[in-house]
């Protein structure tokens, strides 16, 4: 399984609003600076975290992009599902089913996976980044 490029960058700038400004704007065009990404492809992006409650945009020439909860509240499984959604990996092709066994085995795979993704805080990375510098 693959997420998507859209999803790694999201992860980068969420942990870079964190990290450099966590109550101040942070302008599009320094955030996409930081990134290597052009400000279209990462407005989707930010669109994106907007929309899911992560993040708010401030308009204006000292505008930008800031976090809406408390880093300790935002978990990597909440930036995978704002970018990528909330639709299964995985769905069986021959219609059989919850009774699938191909399914119930990959699911419950699925569910341990996001189970540790919303455990896992973007929060709990800056702070790691702190102690080991």
């Amino acid at each position: 399984m693959k997420y998507s490029q859209a999803t790694d960058y999201a992860l980068h700038a969420m942990l870079y609003l964190i990290s450099a400004a966590p109550d101040k704007p942070v302008g599009v065009q320094l955030l996409a600076g930081r990134l290597g990404v052009s400000q279209t492809y990462l407005s989707k992006m930010m669109t994106k975290l907007v929309k899911a409650g992560l993040i708010q945009s401030a308009p204006g020439a000292n505008g930008g992009y800031r976090l809406r909860r408390k880093q300790d509240e935002i978990s990597f499984l909440d930036v995978i599902h704002a970018i990528e959604g909330t639709a299964s990996l995985f769905e069986c092709s021959l219609e059989h089913g919850s009774e699938c066994l191909i399914q119930q085995v990959v699911s419950e795979a699925e569910r341990q996976m996001e189970q540790y993704l919303d455990q896992k805080k973007l929060g709990d990375l800056v702070n790691v980044m702190k102690t080991e510098l």
